[in-house]
């Protein structure tokens, strides 16, 4: 086998890689699955002068959501963005025909918060980051046990 080069990128650099691997990785997925209905989601919220406050971002695919990224600007917390936000997430991912969402949140980004709006822990990775842990949140959107 021939001695290969690896290099460590820099930030763009990786940012680039990363769409093309998450391409990659669809495409495997979907053929090994037969599922090729993957779609980005995403939505956000604008101030008057056209800063975004707070959005979401994320996918569909195989009859499931993922919440990647959900942001409220502080200084716009406790005003009910965030749970607009899932809302619209959620009504939309049952557009789509997904049964449940899931998402990921640290320990210490309020996932009391989750759980308010019917989210329920899965499991946690404690360590990630070290002192805290990372906590798989499911909603059963279509089905027998949806809220």
């Amino acid at each position: 086998m021939p001695t290969l080069d690896i290099v460590l990128l820099d930030e763009d650099q990786c940012q680039e890689l990363d769409a093309f691997l998450m391409e990659r990785i669809y495409e495997f997925n979907a053929k090994a699955t037969g599922y090729f209905d993957g779609r980005l989601l995403g939505a956000s919220i604008r101030n008057d002068t056209g800063e975004v406050i707070a959005g979401f971002s994320g996918y569909t695919w195989g009859g499931c959501a993922e919440i990647s990224h959900l942001w409220v600007d502080e200084q716009s917390r406790g005003q009910g963005l965030g749970k607009s936000l899932l809302q619209v997430a959620e009504t939309e991912a049952i557009r789509r025909g997904c049964a449940q969402v899931v998402l990921t949140t640290h320990s210490f980004q309020s996932p009391e918060f989750y759980e308010y709006l019917g989210y329920a822990s899965r499991f946690a990775i404690e360590g990630q980051p070290k002192g805290y842990s990372n906590i798989v949140f499911v909603k059963v959107l279509i089905g027998e046990n949806a809220t």
